[in-house]
């Protein structure tokens, strides 16, 4: 029962949280770098909160396992995951930064639904014909929810796909690495790693200022404790036994969420077509979660009775 809990409600809980997470984006003044590294810096300390919590207030293996040779890949996958996480949001931020407009960015970004398939057919993951019709559902139904402006391609459209291949490539990472790690440990690595990487391109780049950051403070806190501790940290205990193809397309919905939340909190008015998208997303979710031995049943149901009627 809780396999089936973390399996289909974890990822669908990240995706509310993540479609919470673009009202606190918008209202967003830092730059790219900049807001990317205070919320890994948020997420990373509370998550060894969480740990310790765990740990019942033993400091121990706080962030390594018993083996050393578990460690090893502990941190390997954390790090691994850290950079490509990192990689994709500050692409996809930067294309925001050059021009995007959200609902191109939210289409584009949502290519990793496709992507993830894909990459796994090269990793020789198997995935079956009814996932790879959800996945397709999802995709069209993203379009329906987010396009209302003429496809077009820009370098900063370029930017946003780049950050899509590397999310995509973020959620292979965790598909390997969450087999032999502890997936809130690993959580928190990434995130260290992220704001490693992420203060040094903003210090580089934008020069961040102590203003800057207190004027932040609540976008960061949201985008760190919920959408970067909790919402990654759901994610990736999901995908532990999972097909990340199933479980990319329950994370996609953060689309719907996304738009829920816009008409909640920032006044935004959904369209018939936006409606239409959410039908198609959360039909895309129910199919990807029926076992394919009931298609196969049906179809040799199916098969038998018009056998019997030609007889």
């Amino acid at each position: 029962m809780y396999d089936k809990i973390r399996k289909t409600f974890f990822p669908i809980l990240a995706a509310i949280i993540w479609g919470g997470g673009y009202v606190f984006q918008e209202i967003n003044t830092a730059g790219t770098f900049t807001i990317t590294a205070m919320r890994s810096t948020v997420a990373f300390p509370f998550l060894m909160l969480v740990i310790l919590f765990f740990n019942k207030g033993n400091p121990k293996n706080l962030l390594s396992e018993n083996h050393k040779v578990q460690t090893k890949y502990l941190w390997i996958g954390g790090i691994l995951c850290g950079l490509a996480l990192g990689t994709a949001t500050c692409f996809q931020q930067l294309g925001f930064l050059m021009g995007v407009k959200s609902g191109k960015s939210a289409f584009l970004t949502a290519l990793y639904i496709i992507l993830v398939p894909i990459l796994g057919v090269f990793l020789k993951r198997k995935t079956s014909f009814i996932v790879w019709i959800s996945a397709v559902l999802s995709l069209v139904g993203v379009y329906l929810l987010c396009i209302t402006e003429d496809f077009t391609i820009s370098f900063a459209d370029i930017s946003v796909l780049i950050g899509a291949f590397f999310f995509a490539v973020h959620i292979m990472v965790i598909d390997r690495a969450v087999m032999t790690c502890n997936g809130v440990k690993m959580s928190c690595i990434q995130f260290i790693t992220m704001t490693v990487l992420c203060w040094t391109l903003a210090f580089i780049f934008e020069k961040p200022s102590i203003d800057i950051i207190v004027a932040n403070l609540l976008p960061a806190l949201y985008l760190g404790v919920l959408s970067s501790g909790v919402g990654f940290t759901l994610q990736i205990l999901a995908q532990k036994d999972s097909n990340p193809t199933v479980t990319t397309i329950l994370l996609s919905t953060e689309s719907v969420f996304g738009l829920i939340a816009g008409a909640l909190f920032m006044s935004e008015v959904m369209s018939g077509q936006a409606y239409l998208g959410c039908a198609l997303m959360f039909v895309a979710v129910i199919l990807a979660q029926i076992p394919i031995e009931v298609f196969a049943k049906i179809f040799t149901k199916k098969k038998k009775e018009v056998e019997q009627k030609t007889e």
